[in-house]
Parts: C-alpha cells; structure tokens; sequence
C-alpha cells in the first residue's frame, strides 16, 4: 500500500484509509462481528489509518475499533473525533466538553494517545481558538498527536491553525460531491492534507444503489436527497455510464472512483467504510488503478460537477464557515 503524508507536522497514513461509522450507524442494524473482521482485512492488506467517532453509536464504534486494532496498536493510527452531543445531535465544543470527551475516546480506545483528533463540526458558541487550544493541551500531554477539523470552512481553518497547527480537513468528497475543491487552495496555503468521507458517495459508487422507499428507518440513504425520485434515476445513469469505463480497465466502479480520489492529490486520503471483508479488498485494490488523462476527462464528462441532490437534507447540510 503507497503511504501519503497528512499536512506539514508528520502524520504518515497508508493511501486508502478505513471508515469505521457504518460499523454502528446510519447504514441499518449495526454489525460489530463483520465490522471487526473488516478492520482487520484491512489490516493485513496494508491499511494502516483507522477512522472512529464518539457519535458513532456513542462509544461503542470506538471500543470495536479499539479492540480490533489492538493486536497491532503500533503499526497503524486511528483517529477520533469530539463536538456532538445526544439526543439531538447538538453540538459542544467548549474546553470542558472537549477534556471530557478525549479522556473517555483514550478509554474506550484502549490507547495511551490518540494520532488524530477532529472537531466533529463548527461550533458557533465557542471561539475556535479555544478549541486549538484545548486540543494542543493534549497534544503537548502526549494523549494525542495531531489535531484536525471536520466541515470547516476558510476563517475558521485560518483561525485554529493559527495556534495549534491543523494537520488534516475530513470532508464528504467524491465522485458526487465536489464542493469541497474551492477549500483546497488554502490548503495547501497552510500545509493541511485532507481526508475524504463517503468517498464512495455513502454506497451510491459501488453499484449496488437501490431507491430510498427499500431502506429501512435507521438507515440514513432513505432520507438522502441523491437517492429521491429523480435524483435516483439520474445518478443511476451516471453510475451505468462509469461501469462501462470500469470494465474497460478491469475494474468496479467503486475502485475507478476511489482511484480518481487518489488522482487529485498527494495528499488526498480517502477512507471507506464497510461492514464485509470482500468490499474491504475491492477497496485496497483501488489503489492500485491507474486513471490517464483520457480517463479523467471521460469521468469530467459523465460527472462534471458531481451527482445530482444534496449530500443531506437541507437541515442537516453542514455551513462551511
């Protein structure tokens, strides 16, 4: 596996990463079973960054992801992530909350130090000076090693580097969602690598895409605007229109649109999630396709500036700020 550097302080990550949400939540019934031994197929085919959350099934995605890396804690980094609150999805980002939130991550962990620690999302109530500051406490304690922001727009990127230095910006980025390419200018500016949630467009990119009406409640996808009446038929298109350009380089739509991730930068890390061993190695095999320019601008034609419908309902879309 080719490894990439996130930012300019040191963190090291193998090209494709692991995401752990969908272990726990927002995909249906959660699967700790499927999703350890996922995590650990990934281990042995060279992933070496694990992606968790304390709003990942408040907790227990942590202690899964925990437990699962356990046997080879050395050889891998894992990454968390502060600010939510229950049961409304609230948010809580002042030095309290964070020390609070950080100390119980390392627990359920079962780590000494965390490698990256996000801010989940903005919180307007709290200064984001304060929050680089609280996170570079624990930096310069050694519980944890890194600090990134998840959803952040310009100022607020500008700002928190200012005193504690920013090594990563995760964001939905994908085939489907391209927005997020106006930020990588300052970027780039100030030295921040970035890693890519549902980079497979929450499932979408793989191919096996069904209408919202067939997902169950506690499945987010049934809500989601890209799979609505119009929206599904019109990305479905897209996705027909991707499969014929996959098979013509021996491969599945998700790994063309994984290796497209890989094409924007060096320092892009993408980081799906799955529940089954057998997506985990489609997924690390991404890696290995090659895209050349006339490659590219085929994708350019069929998705020019992403796929069609909101990447969440209009009360859940995150403000870049």
């Amino acid at each position: 596996m080719q490894q990439r550097t996130l930012g300019t302080q040191g963190l090291v990550v193998s090209a494709i990463g692991y995401g752990s949400m969908g272990i726990s939540a927002a995909y249906g019934p959660g699967d700790a079973t499927g999703g350890a031994e996922a995590i650990r197929k990934a281990h042995e085919l060279g992933v070496t960054h694990f992606d968790t959350a304390e709003m990942y099934g408040w907790g227990e995605n942590e202690q899964i992801v925990g437990r699962a890396i356990a046997p080879f804690r050395d050889e891998v980094t894992v990454a968390t992530k502060f600010g939510f609150t229950r049961p409304n999805l609230g948010v809580d980002s002042r030095p309290s909350h964070i020390r609070e939130v950080i100390d119980a991550s390392l627990q359920r962990l079962g780590v000494d130090h965390i490698d990256l620690v996000y801010q989940h999302r903005f919180d307007p109530g709290v200064p984001i000076e304060d929050v680089a500051g609280t996170v570079g406490e624990f930096i310069t304690a050694g519980k944890v090693k890194y600090f990134g922001l998840s959803e952040a727009g310009e100022t607020t990127l500008r700002r928190a580097h200012a005193v504690t230095p920013v090594t990563a910006l995760q964001t939905e980025y994908s085939l489907f969602e391209r927005d997020v390419e106006r930020l990588f200018p300052v970027l780039r500016e100030l030295g921040i690598g970035f890693v890519a949630y549902s980079p497979l467009g929450r499932g979408f990119l793989t191919g096996a895409a069904v209408p919202a009406a067939e997902y169950g409640p506690q499945d987010m996808r049934r809500a989601d605007p890209r799979w609505q009446p119009g929206n599904f038929e019109s990305n479905e298109l897209a996705i027909g229109q991707l499969a014929s350009l996959a098979s013509e380089k021996d491969a599945s739509v998700a790994q063309v649109a994984l290796a497209w991730l890989l094409s924007r930068a060096d320092d892009v890390v993408p980081i799906p999630g799955t529940r089954k061993v057998a997506r985990v190695t489609e997924n690390v095999r991404a890696a290995e396709v090659q895209l050349d320019s006339a490659d590219l601008a085929r994708i350019d034609q069929i998705l020019p500036t992403g796929g069609r419908g909101d990447r969440y309902v209009a009360s859940m879309l995150p403000a870049w700020v």
